[in-house]
This record gives structure tokens, C-alpha cells and sequence, in this order.
């Protein structure tokens, strides 16, 4: 029987250098990322999504890439359900949020608990031990 094999490292790299350049997008003119972009962003915003690329860079890097995933996971869905329950924008008075952020981080939330959580242990702790 062949083993599915996850790496954990590459996805929490990959994801990583992802929200890295989302942050620096939102920095820059453009239609998608942006104030007033199809994702509503801002300052704290852009500043968020640097902070989380930097956290699975560094999982990744402190080999602990499946406990990275996880704690993001439970994160992002407490950010998605409170985009969707607390009124208005910004979020907490701070990061700008519109209703495309508010589903791609339901969106998100739900593939990192799919990643996180339904792995198979077996593999996942191999992933993380290389």
C-alpha cells in the first residue's frame, strides 16, 4: 500500500511566504489587496497578515510546523466567526475588513483545520521531524 505523505514544514513555508506577500501587496497599489480593493486592507491589515507569514516561517523553522498550522487554524476561525459577528468595520476598531475578507477567512480557517487537524498523525509527525 502506498502512504500519503504530508510535509508539514513546506505547507506552513509556503503558506508562510504567502500571507508574506500578501502584507507587502497591501502596501502597494493595486485593485485586489488594498483600501478600497476587492480585500479590504489597511495598515493593520497589512501588518496581520506580515505577522502570521512571519509565525509559520517560524514554526517551519523552530520544527514545530503541525502546532504552527493548528494554533492558526483555532486563530483564524475565532478571526472568521468574529468578522461575521461583530457589526461594522474595522475589526476591533483597528484592521479594515470587508465582506470578501470576512469569507476568505472563513475559508482559510476551515482548510488549516482540514490541514491541521485531519492529517494523519503518523505523517504529519514525520513531516515535522526531518
Amino acid at each position: 500500500m502506498i502512504e500519503r505523505h504530508w510535509n508539514a514544514d513546506l505547507l506552513a513555508k509556503l503558506i508562510g511566504l504567502v500571507f508574506l506577500a500578501v502584507g507587502i501587496l497591501g502596501f502597494i497599489p493595486n485593485p485586489l489587496v488594498a483600501e478600497g480593493g476587492v480585500f479590504e486592507v489597511n495598515v493593520a491589515h497589512n501588518l496581520v497578515h506580515l505577522a502570521t507569514g512571519a509565525i509559520f516561517l517560524a514554526g517551519a523553522s523552530l520544527g514545530a510546523p503541525v502546532v504552527t498550522i493548528r494554533a492558526m487554524a483555532i486563530l483564524y476561525t475565532l478571526v472568521a466567526v468574529l468578522g461575521f459577528v461583530l457589526p461594522g468595520e474595522p475589526l476591533f476598531g483597528l484592521v479594515a475588513l470587508n465582506l470578501a475578507d470576512r469569507w476568505l477567512h472563513l475559508a482559510l480557517a476551515l482548510g488549516l483545520l482540514l490541514i491541521g487537524f485531519l492529517a494523519p498523525m503518523r505523517a504529519a509527525y514525520r513531516a515535522a521531524h526531518m
